[in-house]
């Protein structure tokens, strides 16, 4: 290396030697841009830009060994082969354009240094090539281990330039790629010129046809000049691709924080860019974030690598916030060019929102919305599992069934509003008496069930129960708990059931007992429950096919004017014989039909029947007709009487109406528009049962009745009965003072109805005046016009 030390002091140039470096330099750096614009380029511009990048690399060689060979000073006459000068300007053109092609095909780690010393071996044909057309009048000769070191030197460090350019996306890559390959050229040419050696013969001889050195001169300078102009191209170009990517940059930013979705832009797995909705998710400004990894902000360990390991698919994990909580999320990557380079992109989705949805839809799934206790499919699961570890442990467990008392009354006199507010208060009075392995369940409806796993005897239980019942009392204050009070069955595994159905149907038996018995009490299941329940429920499932069945009938009683001992009309009695069981009376099968909801269709039967038949009699006599709570209630019962009357051809007025005083306290104002509508239409209003109800003068003030029905209890025995004669006495006064006529129920003796002649009464029925019967008993009486 002393060597080229040496020549490169002793016989050159220096001044030249730096513009032969400072060309080459700028030769570099401009081809560098120049393919870095080839790699963005597609198509026939991409070739284009790949043969003016070649150009420029050709001719920095190639400008630079002719600058060395001028500063090189033989102090000898010298000359250049024409041919071999322009074929070694061909061959670094040439040679250095298919470095680049094979540098942009295939692996971007290893084509570009394959790439790069195919480049650096261009060098060595162009240098050798040009010094094969440097004559002198001499013979030259080579130092053969100077020259592999000069190839060497062109070959690796070629090799290193174009990989460190290429793989690199940012200026100073380019800046290093192009002073390796400035060091590749002038390392080269120096290098190989130490390895010359000349040994003056006059024989030898510089042929007339050689270039002048004057000549090649200009020929540099042209070069020179050549590679300016390709370096201001490049660097327009430059300044362009930077203009074009910043505002690629910026639109990407835009698009990004447009975004709902946190996105961030990862070299690997460290951040490079963030979008607003990531930042504000995470808490950080995104200047503290860039640059840091994202798995600093996951959670779990593992799941970037997940995320990284599988595009596309969805993976949940938690973001850790600034404020030191962690909430969900969902990372899903993909693979994007950003900045010329590929980058993973990772959407994180928010999932705050939607865990929170799907927590309250599990809720929703297992509890009850309204009080929040545990719905039934849950009681049945949890039921299940404590019935087979309490078989499993040979240990006993109760259940309990809880319905509230007077409950509808509650919906129908302060409203459904009032009514869900009592359930919640209901469900949050036993849940405080309750212990923590004990579950509290609402059914459905009223209706409440607890599992009390710890309870295993009858005085455990009734302790619980009596709790219970305690807690709503202590609330008594309020206006809707001083109305309702709660029934309570309890059955016991394995002693009463062993299977889940069973056990709650004995739990329900109970419960029925309960409000049978009084209500606001509990009661233990009985075997001989069960088959009251069951008889009951048949009768049930009879009475609601009774009337397809033809197994209804209507019987009436006369009810006669006492003045005249004329019929004034008849009251429609219903009547029901079970196939099985013979004549039923009405007093078992009304409550019934009552409680289940049957009396809507046979009310319904009973009032067409009964309209239909006095349509058809020849005297105009009322005919009177019983009437529930359940249909004065319904919204459609006004409609449903006038079509009735309608089909029937029958004069309203004939129709009368028999209404219970425990109709109107359920909900008064329903009831007075009801019954305000009805009179509208002409039907004429009876106060049936009169004082065995509540509030009898307010209710006889309040609504519109025509005629007022002394209870049988109260006439039963009243010409010896002196409290009874004195309630009846007082009712008649009463009509009288009101203008309502009296009509007085139940007269089976000649001295009852001598007491009421007595007392002024003008109407009475019994079976004084005629049993209940056929319609066609009374034939002569409902067709004496016809007959006379």
């Amino acid at each position: 290396m002393l060597t080229v030390y040496d020549c490169l002091v002793t016989q050159h140039d220096l001044r030249l030697v730096a513009l032969a470096e400072f060309i080459c330099a700028l030769a570099s750096f401009t081809a560098f841009n120049l393919l870095n614009h080839v790699r963005r380029s597609k198509g026939q511009s991409r070739r284009i830009w790949l043969y003016v990048a070649a150009v420029s690399s050709g001719f920095g060689i190639w400008a630079t060994h002719f600058i060395g060979m001028l500063a090189f000073s033989p102090e000898m006459q010298s000359g250049y082969d024409m041919t071999l000068t322009v074929l070694s300007l061909l061959a670094a053109i040439a040679v250095t354009g298919l470095g680049m092609t094979i540098a942009l095909i295939g692996d971007p780690r290893r084509m570009p240094l394959l790439g790069g010393a195919i480049i650096g071996g261009g060098i060595a044909v162009m240098h050798f090539t040009g010094m094969a057309a440097f004559q002198v009048p001499g013979t030259v000769a080579w130092n053969g281990w100077l020259v592999a070191v000069s190839i060497g030197m062109g070959l690796v460090l070629g090799a290193l330039a174009l990989s460190v350019s290429m793989n690199g996306r940012n200026a100073r890559s380019k800046l290093i790629g192009a002073v390796l390959l400035t060091l590749a050229i002038c390392g080269h040419h120096f290098t190989a010129m130490g390895a010359v050696s000349i040994t003056p013969d006059p024989t030898v001889q510089v042929s007339a046809s050689a270039l002048p050195t004057s000549w090649l001169a200009a020929a540099v300078a042209l070069a020179s000049a050549t590679i300016v102009l390709l370096s201001f191209a490049a660097l327009a170009l430059d300044l362009r691709d930077r203009r074009q990517a910043e505002l690629e940059v910026e639109r990407m930013r835009s698009l990004a924080n447009a975004a709902v979705e946190g996105l961030v832009v990862c070299d690997g797995a460290t951040i490079v860019s963030v979008n607003e909705s990531f930042a504000s998710l995470s808490g950080f400004a995104p200047g503290e974030i860039l640059g840091k990894s994202l798995d600093d902000y996951l959670s779990a360990p593992a799941a970037l690598a997940k995320v990284l390991g599988a595009p596309d698919r969805s993976i949940e994990t938690e973001l850790r916030r600034r404020d030191g909580t962690v909430g969900p999320v969902e990372l899903i990557m993909r693979t994007v060019t950003y900045a010329g380079k590929p980058h993973n992109v990772i959407a994180v989705r928010d999932l705050q929102d939607r865990k929170v949805a799907e927590a309250r839809i599990h809720f929703l799934a297992h509890h009850d919305p309204l009080t929040g206790l545990p719905n039934r499919g849950t009681f049945d699961e949890r039921l299940d599992l404590e019935l087979e570890a309490h078989r499993n442990s040979q240990q006993r467990l109760a259940v309990l069934c809880v319905d509230l008392d007077r409950f509808k009354d509650v919906n129908d006199l302060f409203g459904h509003s009032a009514g869900d507010d009592l359930l919640q208060k209901v469900a949050k009075q036993f849940s405080l008496v309750l212990g923590e392995r004990e579950m509290l369940a609402r059914l459905g409806g009223d209706e409440f069930a607890v599992i009390a796993p710890d309870i295993s005897n009858p005085v455990q239980a009734g302790r619980l129960t009596e709790a219970m019942l305690q807690a709503l009392k202590t609330t008594q204050d309020e206006d809707l708990f001083g109305t309702v009070s709660a029934s309570i069955g309890i059955a016991f595994f394995p002693d009463d059931a062993t299977e889940r159905a069973a056990l709650l149907s004995n739990a329900d038996t109970a419960l029925y007992r309960s409000k049978t018995e009084g209500r606001s009490t509990y009661r233990f299941f009985e075997a001989a429950m069960g088959e009251e329940v069951r008889d009951r429920r048949i009768l049930e499932h009879d009475l609601r096919h009774a009337i397809a069945n033809g197994e209804m009938s209507i019987a009436y009683q006369p009810q006669t004017h006492l003045g005249s001992n004329e019929v004034t009309g008849f009251e429609a009695l219903l009547r029901w014989k079970h196939p099985a069981r013979g004549d039923m009376s009405p007093a078992i099968f009304i409550p019934i039909a009552e409680e289940s909801g049957a009396i809507l269709a046979i009310g319904e039967w009973v009032m067409r029947t009964a309209c239909h038949e006095a349509a058809s009699w020849g005297r105009p006599l009322k005919i009177a007709i019983n009437v529930s709570a359940l249909q004065l209630n319904s919204p459609d019962f006004v409609s449903l009487v006038r079509e009735i009357l309608d089909q029937a051809k029958l004069d309203p007025s004939r129709l009368e109406l028999e209404i219970t005083e425990s109709v109107l306290i359920r909900d008064p104002d329903r009831a007075l528009q009801t019954l305000t509508l009805l009179k509208a239409i002409g039907v004429s209003i009876a106060m049936d049962d009169f004082g065995t109800g509540y509030s009898s003068l307010s209710n006889l003030r309040n609504f519109p009745f025509d005629k007022i029905k002394i209870d049988r209890s109260f006439v039963r025995s009243i010409d010896v009965n002196m409290p009874a004669a004195a309630i009846v006495r007082a009712v008649l006064g009463l009509g009288r003072g009101l203008g309502l006529p009296v009509i007085a129920e139940g007269v089976e003796t000649s001295g009852e109805l001598a007491f009421l002649n007595a007392e002024g009464c003008k109407e009475a029925q019994g079976y004084l005046f005629g049993r209940p019967a056929p319609i066609e008993v009374f034939r002569a009486v409902t067709h004496v016009e016809a007959v006379a």
